[in-house]
């Protein structure tokens, strides 16, 4: 059997997310010098043609053309199939050839379903089986999921997918801290005094209510993605990037990870209400389509979290995504601590140095207190600004990179994504007993104002 998949199917080929991420992820690695040949077989519930399918896939690959992309999607096949049906889905695996990879583009509920409905059928050698996030709808069901699947395959052989493993300005923390002795020795407690993660986004529903409603900020990206960035942020230094190692150094850490206040109220929560973003009219969130205001779903969600370790005790880490907000952001951003002691006649501080590490655009900032350009026993500040260069693979190209030759390294392990849930739970329930209010602001805002 080889190693790499030859085939790629794809549940839930008509949706949003295959579209819009899934095949441009495809192009990206075929397009790329790590690019192998691959059969793509779409399966959704509509009456749709091959040749409708092939559009579909062409067109997804038009910004990242090919010879490669452009042979895959002349070759690619549409089966119609119900993603829940064990009969279905034994018929689009006898389609296939080679060794195969299952893609779940579905929403978590569904993509359970389609695991139990493969569980009752036999299932081709090296199978392997591609999860979105978020990874089950809570804790017991993300166990329950985990352990149907330790009965079908290896653990190995199952990629939770998080795309923000694939970002490369997310990978260069592992660089930035482990080949730098500026930085790894000030990673701690001794050194700072807080960890911001933000994700904020300019972007507002845009017709996802049936997913989003039910989800939210919370569950949608701190649940999903911040979590797994923290881990990177503050693991201990594994001792290679395989799999096993890198993998079991951010489950160690998110093992030791808890809400600063264990009852979930160190917490905060909100929704747009009607605003303008970019000369751009939006309503509130409760009037978007498909909105149900009485699952009190908010849209910014912020939590403050503790590790309980010996580098990380007493510092918070500071988890914060929203949507509709008047910037766009994706930072890590560290505040050290002041100087013990300042040399007396020294004027003018301006507060803590600070490290950003930007994602998008993949940039790193260090702000040093120095003495100023006037008077020189003034203090002022200075920033070191570098550029971390462009991937040559998208974030989902470098996932399905990594999933087409069945490395796991940057695939989400069944316990850290138990631990990612059991992390926020706290912090869900005290949400669900109104413990922490909802708040509103104006969509392009920064958020509410008493934040």
């Amino acid at each position: 059997m080889t190693d790499r998949i030859e085939t790629l199917v794809i549940l839930g080929a008509g949706g949003d997310l295959t579209a819009r991420l899934l095949l441009p992820g495809v192009a990206s690695f075929l397009a790329s010098s790590r690019a192998q040949p691959i059969s793509i077989i779409g399966v959704d519930r509509d009456d749709t043609t091959d040749a409708d399918w092939r559009s579909t896939v062409a067109t997804a690959f038009a910004d990242s053309p090919s010879a490669l992309g452009r042979k895959v999607a002349k070759s690619s096949r549409y089966l119609r199939g119900d993603a829940t049906s064990p009969e279905d889905l034994k018929a689009v695996l006898d389609a296939a050839t080679g060794r195969i990879a299952v893609y779940f583009a579905l929403p978590p509920a569904v993509a359970a379903l389609a695991v139990r409905a493969l569980s009752t059928i036999d299932l081709p050698k090296g199978i392997v089986f591609a999860l979105e996030k978020p990874f089950g709808t809570d804790l017991k069901s993300a166990q329950a999921l985990n352990r149907l699947l330790e009965t079908m395959v290896p653990e190995h052989q199952v990629f939770r997918v998080d795309h923000f493993l694939g970002k490369t300005s997310v990978l260069n923390l592992i660089g930035l801290r482990f080949a730098n002795r500026i930085f790894e020795p000030l990673f701690s407690s001794e050194n700072i005094s807080r960890v911001e993660i933000v994700v904020d986004e300019s972007l507002a529903l845009e017709n996802r209510a049936g997913y989003y409603d039910r989800a939210g900020a919370l569950v949608d990206m701190i649940q999903s993605h911040l979590l797994l960035v923290l881990a990177l942020a503050a693991m201990e230094p594994p001792a290679s990037l395989d799999a096993d190692d890198l993998r079991g150094a951010m489950a160690q850490v998110l093992r030791a990870t808890r809400p600063w206040r264990k009852n979930g109220t160190s917490s905060r929560r909100a929704r747009y209400g009607a605003g303008s973003i970019a000369g751009r009219r939006l309503p509130a969130y409760i009037d978007e389509d498909g909105v149900d205001p009485s699952l009190k779903t908010e849209t910014l969600a912020e939590v403050t979290l503790a590790i309980d370790n010996w580098r990380w005790a007493g510092v918070p880490f500071v988890l914060r995504s929203g949507k509709a907000l008047g910037e766009n952001r994706q930072d890590i951003v560290v505040t050290f601590k002041d100087v013990p002691h300042l040399p007396t006649g020294l004027t003018g501080i301006p507060g803590p140095s600070s490290l950003r590490i930007s994602l998008k655009p993949a940039t790193l900032d260090l702000d040093l207190v120095i003495n100023g350009e006037g008077d020189p026993f003034t203090l002022d500040r200075s920033m070191l600004h570098a550029d971390l260069g462009d991937p040559e693979l998208s974030a989902y190209g470098e996932v399905l990179s990594e999933l087409l030759e069945c490395d796991p390294t940057i695939a989400v392990r069944g316990d850290v994504a138990e631990q990612c849930w059991r992390i926020v739970a706290p912090v869900l329930a005290a949400w669900r007993k109104d413990a922490v209010p909802l708040e509103t602001y104006p969509a392009g805002s920064l958020g509410p104002s008493s934040w």
